[in-house]
């Protein structure tokens, strides 16, 4: 298939694909083969299941009140 035969939908798709692999080798994640603490992983996991099930975490005034901004 030539470039003349793709769809402007195709065309972008392949210009992203292209850029982002560009961009993936002259940037290489600089955390790759680093470790974190469980704790710290499972509070990420915790928040990726919350926003996938789109489930509130809590309000800005209980944040307010944990950091003493607001009693």
């Amino acid at each position: 298939m030539q470039v003349k035969d793709l769809t402007i939908d195709e065309l972008k798709a392949l210009i992203r694909e292209t850029v982002l692999a560009a961009v993936e080798e002259l940037l290489p994640n600089p955390d790759t083969g680093l470790n974190i603490k469980p704790e710290f992983e499972q509070s990420l996991l915790e928040i990726r299941d919350r926003r996938e099930s789109k489930t509130a975490g809590i309000s800005t005034e209980e944040v307010a009140r944990r950091l003493g901004l607001k009693n």
